[in-house]
């Protein structure tokens, strides 16, 4: 588990976002967050769109975007597996050593 973290997986949906799309982009969510010891938001909107978006906060800093699922249906390990891919990318970045820290763990993430 990762520790130092400040930061928490925003989930951004309509209101009106349900079923198993919605399912399987919070689960696979969650999951990530479990593992890197993250907490998880849930924001929802009452504007009617189709994307659920999935982003990546720490601390005061703008969110990152990590995943965007724009209306197909996708499993919950390939949501996962895009999710784990965007955290080893942002380890590269300076502002995130506490990622950088444990890349190897990240991609060794199943």
């Amino acid at each position: 588990m990762l520790e130092n973290l400040n930061g928490k997986l925003l989930v951004y949906a309509s209101s009106l976002a349900r079923g198993s799309r919605m399912k399987s982009v919070s689960m696979a969510t969650e999951r990530m967050a479990k593992i890197l010891n993250l907490n998880v938001e849930v924001v929802t909107f009452s504007d009617e769109f189709a994307p659920i978006y999935v982003y990546y906060k720490n601390g005061d800093e703008e969110p990152i975007p990590l995943y965007c699922n724009k209306g197909e249906k996708s499993g919950i390990q390939e949501i996962y597996a895009a999710l784990r891919n965007m955290m080893f990318v942002l380890s590269f970045h300076p502002k995130h050593s506490a990622l950088r820290r444990f890349r190897k763990e990240i991609m060794q993430l199943s």
